[in-house]
């Protein structure tokens, strides 16, 4: 099932002065995209409309202290940073940011306590994205049912690196929590780390066989800026990917892609055939919080998407949809209060 296009907002696209606060403050890496960006924020003297910020994808985890009261970690996945939702906000606050999706992340694996007690907290702020357990006694699709239909989780991550030895995706398991994902309205969340070659045929299966659930690939489907064969051939299937209507594609975790610092200029190039390819409201942006912050900072992380996107360049209406419209129009009814 294709999801339903219509405009969130009737408003003029000509003037946004929000982009104005997306300029960093000059640095010698930031300078040159100065003279377009300064363009970009521009406005008139008539009234504008401010869009909300939404960041697609980023973690929180409990700090040591909690970790240690009632929000244990998986024995193993001890966080090497802060990770607090208390640092979140505080981030989110300096960079303009109106709300988040929230996956939950590998450091409580499949204790989502943590999440669903920041979710609860925080309703109008944060989405929440749960992680499927492909448990092969099937329990992980009734804990999905039930973190859908009683925590209120939006969304669902599909991690191919917690299967099972020697098992896909596209398992038994994995058909039957994907099916439920449509059947209940979420997304569900492709997270190729090793790269998208070995996933597209699994994930083309799915789209397949599947129609009614929404795909979102996570951090581009982790293509980097092709520089050899293999390369082409993943960004080439991610493109291709964009004939199954029901998918979407995170630009998010740039850092993770980007061969160059901020501001990620050679991704200039995936951005623009990724629009071209899939629509900008079929885009959205993500900072991959908190991983991103030592990396180049959580508010330059938000910044470095308008000074690409003036480099490619897009009209302001598509730097709209993949800033905020796009993940408001998939996770209806949130972020109205933000």
């Amino acid at each position: 099932m294709a999801v339903s296009l219509k405009p969130l907002l009737s408003v003029s696209t000509s003037h946004f002065p929000f982009f104005s606060s997306l300029l960093p403050k000059p640095s010698s890496a930031k300078l040159r995209f100065r003279s377009s960006a300064t363009k970009m924020a521009m406005v008139g003297s008539e009234k504008v409309f401010h869009p909300k910020i939404i960041d697609s994808h980023l973690h929180v985890w409990a700090s040591p202290e909690e970790a240690a009261d009632k929000f244990p970690y998986f024995p193993g996945q001890e966080p090497s940073l802060p990770g607090s939702v208390d640092l979140l906000l505080k981030c989110m606050g300096e960079a303009g940011v109106d709300g988040a999706l929230i996956v939950q992340p590998i450091n409580h694996k499949f204790d989502h306590s943590l999440v669903t007690s920041v979710l609860k907290t925080y309703p109008s702020k944060f989405v929440g994205c749960c992680l499927a357990n492909p448990a092969e006694d099937g329990n992980g699709i009734n804990q999905l049912e039930h973190l859908i239909l009683k925590d209120g989780y939006r969304a669902v991550r599909f991690n191919p690196y917690l299967w099972p030895s020697g098992q896909r995706m596209t398992n038994e398991i994995g058909r039957a929590m994907f099916s439920k994902a449509g059947e209940l309205g979420v997304p569900v969340g492709f997270m190729c780390m090793k790269g998208l070659n070995l996933h597209t045929a699994e994930i083309e299966e799915l789209c397949s066989a599947f129609p009614s659930t929404v795909v979102l690939l996570d951090h581009l489907a982790f293509c980097k800026p092709p520089i050899n064969g293999e390369e082409e051939k993943a960004f080439s299937a991610l493109l291709k990917l964009s004939r199954f209507p029901q998918v979407y594609v995170k630009f998010s975790a740039l850092f993770r892609v980007s061969r160059k610092p901020f501001p990620y200029e050679d991704t200039c190039q995936l951005l623009s055939q990724i629009v071209s390819s899939y629509g900008a409201n079929r885009v959205m942006w993500g900072s991959d919080f908190p991983f991103v912050v030592p990396e180049c900072g959580y508010k330059e992380a938000k910044e470095a998407v308008s000074l690409i996107a003036s480099q490619v360049p897009l009209p302001t209406s598509d730097l709209e949809w993949i800033m905020g419209r796009t993940a408001m129009l998939l996770f209806q009814d949130s972020w109205i209060d933000s």
